[in-house]
């Protein structure tokens, strides 16, 4: 039986740039579907955050180029955390799939991996735990 899932991920945004946060939202997205055999029939929803200093372009026009027309997506603000890591992009994936939890292969793409030491082993970096 199909369950709704949730896959999350993140990624540096190079510059606050309308091409910077395309490249890296689809960079992210074909990493997440790639990673999880998604079908973008099977995706029930995508909620977007970017750090405040991510305004040139909402990421969510990255998953309509991509040709997710029917899928509900939305952006907001992260939370401005003093000290938190700027620039950063984050995604959940929600979709149905007969995968149980610890299938999920949850991407967090470079820098962002400090987010989730439990997933990437040896980052064990708590003053960071922003995910």
């Amino acid at each position: 039986m199909s369950k709704v899932r949730g896959i999350r991920g993140a990624i540096i945004v190079k510059s606050n740039t309308k091409d910077h946060i395309l490249e890296a939202t689809t960079e992210l997205l074909q990493k997440i579907i790639e990673q999880n055999q998604i079908d973008s029939i099977d995706i029930a929803s995508v909620m977007f955050t970017a750090t405040p200093d991510l305004d040139a372009e909402f990421p969510a026009y990255a998953a309509r180029k991509m040709g997710w027309t029917m899928v509900p997506l939305m952006c907001a603000r992260e939370m401005n955390v003093p000290e938190s890591m700027k620039s950063v992009l984050r995604v959940l994936v929600s979709v149905n799939t007969d995968k149980e939890q610890h299938q999920i292969k949850h991407q967090y793409i470079g820098e962002t991996r400090r987010f989730r030491p439990d997933l990437f082993g040896g980052m064990n970096d708590d003053s960071n735990n922003e995910d």
